[in-house]
């Protein structure tokens, strides 16, 4: 069973699910515990059907980096049989239930998600910086699953949500991107750091992100009563601004780092301090 657990990358499961139980939770009438629980399951199922295709598909570019070597296929703990059985079960599943038990806009923003990150996203890795943009809508569209969950697709509150877990994504991946340039050179990914070495493209993307990261995380101030959901969201998008423009001026792994931490923080905080405000 472990293989699977890697499969299915937890951490990137409990991320999106929390953002989508966020969206869920922050829309005018939230749905119930029964409904929004239904959704993340059938969510679940998705992603982690998802992860497995996308981990075979890259099996032999994951087998020449050193941070990915260790996953189930090029390690040679699973087989390619395996990884595609519990790739089509896991989809198809979650396909099947988030059809029969939600709202049809929440099945359809999961298959569109799960269309974007595995027909799309995966194979324009080592084509085109395009896979930027795509990778962080197909990673951002789970959280208007959660609005669709409550009837909130177009709620100003989740859709500022979705723009900042989109924006959010540029300088997490330009930092990782820059961190470890050299794997993904030798695996002949696109990633920024790798297009332009110099670094000044990756720290554009992560200031673009970081500017739109601060303003959309601004929005809900606009819908919510009086409380520490405003200076919370200034702060942390003013810092993650600043952290972004410091690795632009002089891109450096040091900086790098620093920015991927800051990502690491920035809507987790953003996330729970909109919670505790509601």
């Amino acid at each position: 069973m472990s293989i699977y657990w890697r499969m299915i990358r937890p951490g990137l499961l409990a991320t999106v699910l929390f953002s989508m139980a966020v969206a869920a939770l922050a829309a005018p009438e939230p749905p119930p515990w029964t409904r929004l629980a239904a959704a993340m399951g059938g969510v679940a199922l998705l992603i982690a059907g998802a992860s497995a295709a996308n981990q075979l598909a890259e099996r032999r570019g994951d087998a020449q980096m050193e941070r990915t070597a260790d996953r189930p296929l090029p390690s040679g703990r699973a087989t390619e049989r395996q990884a595609a059985r519990f790739a089509a079960l896991c989809s198809l599943a979650g396909i099947v239930w988030l059809a029969a038990f939600q709202p049809s806009a929440v099945a359809l923003l999961g298959a569109l998600s799960w269309c974007l990150y595995v027909l799309i996203y995966t194979p324009l890795k080592r084509a085109s910086l395009w896979h930027i943009p795509l990778g962080a809508a197909a990673g951002a569209l789970p959280v208007l699953v959660g609005a669709a969950a409550a009837r909130a697709t177009f709620e100003p509150v989740p859709l500022a949500l979705f723009a900042a877990v989109f924006c959010w994504q540029f300088p997490h991946t330009a930092a990782i991107g820059w961190i470890y340039r050299e794997q993904y050179a030798n695996s002949r990914i696109r990633v920024a750091a790798v297009a332009d070495p110099s670094g000044r493209l990756a720290g554009g993307l992560a200031v673009l992100g970081a500017a739109g990261l601060l303003l959309a995380g601004l929005v809900p101030a606009l819908f919510l009563p009086g409380g520490a959901y405003l200076p919370v969201a200034l702060s942390l998008g003013v810092i993650h601004l600043a952290v972004a423009a410091s690795f632009l001026h002089r891109p450096c792994d040091a900086r790098a780092k620093t920015l991927w931490r800051m990502s690491l923080i920035h809507l987790p905080i953003l996330f729970i301090a909109l919670l505790c405000n509601g």
